[in-house]
């Protein structure tokens, strides 16, 4: 039995929508998984036992979107069923140029909040008539023995949806600077986020703070989990890396502004803390503050996010 599934496009989406496909497995354990999306979301599944096939998705690089859907729906041929957790028009055209015996497509409710995770999940159920539960978080990946002496403090300053969900890299380096007594630093970000990394090194090194290693923009997806895995805590604001943590049972303090942490916070992870501030304005779900103060984020202090820490 073969499967088509297109992926969410963003990292953290994917991730949350690994429950969803585990139980597409539960259904059917022999099936073989076709997946096609985003390269950092296909980078998730490299080690998965059932995917037998990844595409990533180039329609847009060059060319007609269309024309080039529809090439890939030749070279992915007939399957079973076929399955995208994306809404879009695009993504409609390609299950329709998909010669599939059953098709569904996830449409997005947003007049009830509910976590992400769950709503993959309701979405597979209703594809497959089925009533799993949504389980833990699944990321299949061999993490290496480590032989660090000291426990290691993860954080993440980035977030690739947008500046409004970006804590503040000075009050990232003041964390890390109380910290560093007990624990060295490793920063993480994405290519485009590797100034803000440099601004929360630079700070920390200016405090005479040296056990900090800086991996923004050096590190691949597989090693990103690598890295995260072996964390003893993480401190990031709402992003792919944070569900990252939540798959592999991170400790983490999660600091959310103008997004929903209801629907977005880490998943089944005992060992998480939101820091958040209640305004009026928030959450706004926009990419950059529409009211240009960013007030959501600038009054989380570092104190906060120690008196999580302390909580663990």
């Amino acid at each position: 039995m073969k499967c088509f599934i297109e992926l969410p496009t963003w990292l953290g989406d994917a991730v949350m929508a690994t429950p969803a496909i585990e139980n597409i497995l539960q259904k059917y354990p022999e099936c073989e998984l076709i997946l096609f999306g985003s390269f950092l979301s296909t980078q998730l599944f490299l080690e998965h036992p059932n995917v037998k096939k990844i595409i990533v998705d180039e329609s847009k690089k060059k060319g007609n979107r269309y024309l080039n859907l529809y090439r890939y729906a030749k070279e992915i041929g007939e399957v079973d069923i076929a399955l995208s957790f994306r809404g879009h028009f695009a993504s409609r055209f390609l299950l329709w140029m998909l010669p599939a015996k059953e098709k569904c497509l996830y449409k997005k409710e947003n007049r009830v909040v509910r976590h992400q995770v769950l709503r993959y999940n309701d979405f597979v159920n209703r594809c497959l008539s089925s009533s799993f539960e949504a389980d833990a978080l699944k990321l299949y990946m061999s993490v290496p023995a480590t032989d660090k002496k000291r426990k290691t403090v993860g954080v993440n300053p980035g977030a690739t949806y947008g500046s409004a969900k970006r804590w503040y890299p000075e009050k990232f380096a003041e964390v890390g600077a109380v910290l560093s007594d007990r624990y060295d630093i490793v920063i993480f970000g994405g290519p485009g986020e590797k100034d803000i990394a440099a601004d929360i090194e630079t700070a920390l090194r200016a405090e005479g703070v040296e056990n900090c290693t800086n991996l923004a923009g050096k590190t691949s997806i597989p090693q990103l989990m690598q890295h995260i895995a072996q964390l003893d805590l993480f401190i990031t604001g709402d992003s792919g890396p944070m569900h990252l943590a939540a798959a592999f049972g991170v400790p983490t303090v999660a600091i959310f502004g103008p997004t929903k942490d209801k629907e977005t916070s880490q998943w089944m992870n005992e060992k998480s803390m939101v820091v958040k501030k209640e305004m009026a304005c928030a959450p706004c779900m926009k990419r950059t503050c529409p009211l240009k103060h960013h007030e959501c984020m600038k009054m989380v202090e570092a104190e906060d996010v120690l008196s999580a820490v302390s909580r663990f």
